[in-house]
């Protein structure tokens, strides 16, 4: 066996290909995760796989080159932008005598850098335990020594391969019920937001297309952005107020391609504000050259967990970056209405902001109300609004020229027992 470097920060990667010349953004997407995982790069080797080596994926001439390749670079770490089987991973790692990394498990370590919430952590543990479930299968003969066997212990033993298998077991068990726990919870807070009849948005995109810069700009939050793959894995929730109206508004996980089923299945809740949604705001690099072809990518995501048939509007931001191109709506042959924006320079958000309630088909309540004395909770309530036009007071109470979302007039009606908004409520401009 060799001795594993403690460092493990001086990357070669190994990009496998099927025929033809390998993708280049393949290539780019594969350096920036290593990158956002904390490595530098030694050198990267591109090998191609009509058929695939069962033992060790790639061909034996092509080890022998990455051995040398990693012995020349002094290499601590091999990258490998494919799911490797187990066997795969140990046999890799005895030829190349170095630890060995594939697509999945460099997105585990990157998810385990990026969680921040409670939550968050429970869920990217969950994956790697996951994950790690079917390395232990066949992994080291040292797993396969029996327990016992000395003067006195003699028995039929465990080996220390099923201890482990046990005590992974019993910890995944232990945080699926936590999560259930936060879940529950979470199921709540969404099922409150759902009375309240507001609206919901998520955002969702490729990875890095900036949806938490544009979270920001629209809601005046400081959810954490960088330029870097997976900043935000946390989801994050704010109330953002358009023309006509408030919504609620999600800032979600980015997506990419071959996402690991692993990460599908524990991220349920950060997924399920996209499902839940009344409407996706889909965010695009526009200065990214492969941007269809991301959209195609985040498309087939989200049909598989459940959320393909949610309206959409696509919004084209990082407009900064494309020579001549100013904030404008389109509605193109397909009916995918797009909206070119940058988040970041704040050009074209006040578009956006129109072209978003159009879309959710905002509707608006004015009209002149009278509120008796004893309705003083209601008439604040419509001035945290900004919904009072104008005001005047006398001895039988106030009276009040109003403005207000329809979904707003209607929820404080309810929670006013009707009267006295009730009467503007069939007065709806469309």
């Amino acid at each position: 066996m060799f001795e594993r470097s403690r460092k493990g920060e001086h990357a070669l990667l190994i990009l496998p290909h099927a025929g033809g010349p390998p993708d280049e953004g393949v290539a780019e997407e594969f350096t920036e995760l290593a990158r956002s995982a904390g490595a530098t790069i030694a050198s990267l080797v591109t090998a191609r796989i009509d058929r695939p080596n069962p033992s060790t994926l790639i061909g034996s001439g092509k080890l022998e080159e990455a051995k040398a390749i990693a012995d020349a670079t002094e290499a601590d770490l091999v990258l490998v932008n494919f799911a490797l089987s187990p066997g795969q991973e140990r046999n890799l790692e005895k030829a190349l005598q170095r630890r060995v990394l594939d697509r999945t498990g460099l997105i585990l370590d990157i998810f385990a850098q990026r969680a921040r919430s409670h939550e968050g952590k429970l869920q990217v543990e969950l994956a790697q335990l996951r994950h790690m479930a079917t390395r232990l299968v066949r992994g080291w003969t040292h797993l396969e020594r029996q327990r016992g066997g000395s003067i006195g212990l003699r028995g039929p033993g465990e080996t220390q391969l099923e201890t482990d298998r046990r005590l992974l077991q019993k910890r995944v068990e232990q945080l699926q019920r936590r999560l259930e726990k936060v879940e529950v919870q979470r199921t709540q807070m969404r099922r409150a937001r759902m009375r309240s009849e507001l609206p919901r948005v998520a955002l969702v995109g490729y990875t890095n297309a900036g949806k938490s810069t544009l979270f920001n700009t629209l809601t005046g939050a400081e959810a954490y952005a960088a330029d870097q793959l997976f900043a935000t894995l946390d989801p994050t929730v704010r109330r953002v107020e358009l023309p006509g109206g408030g919504v609620v508004l999600a800032d979600t996980v980015g997506f990419v391609r071959d996402l690991p089923h692993e990460l599908v299945a524990a991220f349920r809740s950060t997924l399920s504000e996209a499902r839940e949604a009344d409407l996706l705001l889909h965010v695009v690099d526009a200065a990214d050259p492969l941007r269809e072809e991301r959209i195609r990518q985040v498309d087939e995501v989200l049909r598989e967990i459940g959320a393909g048939d949610i309206p959409q509007l696509l919004v084209f931001n990082k407009i900064d970056r494309i020579e001549g191109v100013q904030p404008r709506h389109d509605v193109p042959g397909d009916g995918h209405e797009r909206v070119w924006v940058s988040a970041r320079d704040g050009l074209g958000i006040d578009l956006l902001r129109g072209v978003l309630a159009q879309q959710l088909g905002f509707r608006r309540v004015r009209g002149r109300i009278d509120l008796p004395a004893h309705s003083a909770r209601l008439r604040s309530r419509l001035h945290a609004l900004g919904a009072v036009l104008d005001e005047d007071h006398d001895e039988h109470g106030w009276h009040l020229t109003i403005d207000l979302a329809l979904g707003d007039a209607q929820r404080l009606a309810v929670q006013a027992g009707g009267h006295p908004l009730e009467a503007l409520l069939p007065e709806i401009e469309a």
